[in-house]
């Protein structure tokens, strides 16, 4: 069920270049427009070459955690000790096209310590055992696999990790895909001191885990997802989700998030979950 509320965002999102990803204006659209007076309840709450077999990292994660903790919602999520996550043990394998899961399959291991983490003290995001990320390289995810649940795990990651590190040029460089005219346009705008440095204090409660996904479109070398998290009507005993499109292509050997000021990209409130993929 599709309210008919849309939020397309372009205006804000152009604010700094790059189009639909760049997100300090999207946390504006989705958290202060649509999650709204939850925010007061919120701040009390306390990759690159191809990857077509999981790499094993190390036998345990235990160590890479410093805590644990839940979001605005109550969801659980660990804080890894690295800023920038702890990846997980790969194994067991990904999914492959002769699946009848293929598109409809949660990645795997999400249920387990680590599943759920805090990202630079900010969004809290999926981590997967068969999907990826395999590993963390100067704070970059490497390692997704190149299928329906790796795309849009590298999707989820890279989004919010560019919210959350929106003048990483590392990460930009490397997990988002822009044109040269965006590329000139977002560095114009952080010389001119238009794009924080970090998210601030008061927004970072309102980066709550998302609960579900759909799979739009998957093809050889591209993914359109939507990814849905909760409103404030949950605050107040409803029940809706907003529902953000995102793009990845495969290039290099990785999952990129594309952006494109043209791409409307739109936020929809959706009335139900029903049909998509729980994490």
């Amino acid at each position: 069920m599709v309210s008919g509320k849309k939020y397309s965002g372009r205006a804000s999102l152009a604010l700094m270049g790059g189009g639909a990803v760049l997100a300090v204006a999207v946390i504006v659209i989705v958290t202060v427009a649509v999650v709204g007076d939850g925010a007061s309840r919120s701040d009390q709450a306390s990759a690159a070459g191809p990857v077509s077999q999981p790499v094993p990292i190390a036998p345990t994660v235990a160590a890479g955690f410093a805590g644990t903790d839940k979001d605005s919602f109550g969801h659980p999520f660990d804080i890894p000790k690295e800023p920038a996550g702890q990846v997980l043990s790969q194994f067991g394998g990904p999914r492959t096209p002769t699946d009848p899961e293929w598109q409809t399959a949660a990645p795997g291991g999400m249920d387990q310590q680590g599943g759920w983490q805090r990202v630079y003290g900010g969004p809290v995001i999926p981590f997967s055992t068969t999907d990826g990320p395999a590993r963390i390289a100067d704070g970059v995810p490497l390692g997704f696999t190149k299928t329906p649940q790796g795309a849009v795990l590298a999707a989820e990651q890279i989004y919010w990790r560019t919210v959350a590190r929106p003048t990483d040029r590392t990460l930009w460089q490397q997990l988002v895909i822009l044109t040269p005219e965006e590329f000139a346009d977002r560095e114009r705008k952080i010389a001119e001191g238009k794009v924080p440095n970090v998210l601030p204090e008061s927004a970072k409660p309102l980066l709550f885990a998302s609960d579900a996904f759909r799979i739009e479109s998957y093809g050889d070398d591209f993914a359109v997802v939507r990814i849905a998290r909760k409103t404030r009507d949950f605050l107040h005993g409803g029940r809706s989700w907003v529902a953000m499109r995102l793009n990845v292509v495969w290039r290099d050997g990785a999952w990129k998030l594309k952006s494109s000021a043209s791409d409307a990209q739109p936020l929809e409130t959706i009335g139900s979950i029903d049909g998509w993929t729980q994490w």
